[in-house]
């Protein structure tokens, strides 16, 4: 995506006019900018500048280096030496892809099979564990020959190797969020887009981090359709969060009511893998919503429901309901109490289990998260 359709798409998602935006950045930094010189910037007319990419990146809540990678326009392979191949032994590697090339790869079936692995696995393996795997599977995949199926392939192994990366970070995260939008679309699979999409909007989402991003992707998902789907409800749910966090209790109500009549019409029955959404991580996703819109009685229900269902195995995810309930205490004025209850939470489970998602709700805890 180059930099004019991004900034067009990031606003659309906000719900922005083109002369909001110039207002909203004219009353943080005393600008003098128009509606016409933002259609510009959509049109691909005209760049902003390194002062209108700062002020850009603020206004939409998008790191900065997401505008300026999609300047410098940095490829498949040349992001992926930067951000994966370097700590890890390089020609292992090279002889995985090579031989990948030479060999033909793994069929179809065989990744499908590789992706329901790995879909188990995350739920209770470490980030770096699955990133330093995942790694390896890119670049097979990479030197296989163009197909549907292996974009939809590639579109879903990034989407996973984003997650090992906290959305805080910025360029790392968000950068394999959008290049898994595009795999996906590559692969003209409806299902995929939409769900490559919503996967990244709640994992954002429910990290409070790149917003903007967040916001964007769950509007594409729900614009590709509206059919009910996992995608979908990843979607709705990351999508309310983002309200959530930005203050819009009303719009993240409204969200999180319509994501429970999707969940209604497209609840999955497995219960240990990341491509599903059974009951209990339903409850999940509206624990931590509704902590942080300040509605203990439905936020005490959704942990409750989701301990009845939760499966033994999945420790880290009883972990993050207990956090839930330091952020209630946080943001009812308690923010040592809540920080306490929440640290001890974490300590429990071995540092093995920890999460990158784990650590940045405990950040959001600690600094009160709006507590009144």
């Amino acid at each position: 995506m180059t930099l004019g359709p991004l900034i067009r798409e990031l606003r659309e998602a906000r719900g922005w006019s083109q002369g909001r935006l110039a207002t909203v950045i004219n009353r943080q930094y005393r600008t003098s900018l128009t509606r016409e010189y933002v259609s510009r910037w959509e049109r691909s007319k005209v760049a902003p500048g390194p002062f209108y990419l700062r002020c850009l990146s603020a206004v939409l809540d998008v790191p900065l280096a997401v505008f300026e990678d999609d300047v410098k326009r940095r490829t498949f392979l040349t992001d992926f030496a930067a951000t994966a191949i370097a700590p890890l032994a390089a020609h292992d590697l090279l002889s995985t892809g090579f031989t990948a090339r030479l060999t033909g790869g793994p069929s179809g079936e065989d990744w499908e099979a590789k992706l329901a692995t790995y879909g188990t696995e995350y739920m209770s393996l470490g980030a770096a564990d699955i990133q330093n795997r995942v790694t390896r599977e890119l670049l097979v995949v990479q030197q296989q020959p163009d197909t549907p199926q292996l974009w939809s392939v590639a579109a879903r192994l990034m989407t996973l190797y984003a997650k090992t990366f906290p959305g805080s970070d910025g360029s790392k995260a968000v950068h394999w969020y959008t290049m898994a939008a595009r795999a996906a679309d590559a692969s003209g699979d409806e299902r995929t887009r939409v769900w490559v999409r919503g996967r990244a909007a709640i994992a954002l989402g429910y990290e409070g981090a790149s917003l903007g991003i967040a916001e964007m992707l769950a509007a594409q998902a729900m614009a590709i359709s509206d059919r009910p789907s996992l995608g979908l409800l990843n979607a709705v749910m990351g999508s309310a969060h983002a309200h959530a966090v930005r203050g819009d209790a009303d719009g993240a109500r409204a969200l999180m009511a319509q994501g429970r009549r999707v969940f209604d019409a497209a609840a999955s029955d497995e219960q240990t893998s990341d491509y599903a959404v059974p009951w209990w991580r339903y409850n999940v996703f509206v624990s931590l919503l509704a902590a942080r819109l300040g509605d203990e009685r439905t936020a005490v229900q959704a942990q409750d429901a989701a301990r009845a269902a939760l499966p033994g195995s999945l420790p880290r995810f009883a972990t993050h309901l207990n956090m839930h309930r330091g952020l209630m205490l946080a943001r009812a004025g308690d923010v040592e109490g809540g920080t306490r209850y929440a640290r001890q939470a974490l300590d429990a489970l071995p540092p093995e289990k920890h999460s990158l998602t784990l650590r940045m709700l405990m950040s959001e805890v600690a600094c009160g998260a709006g507590a009144r």
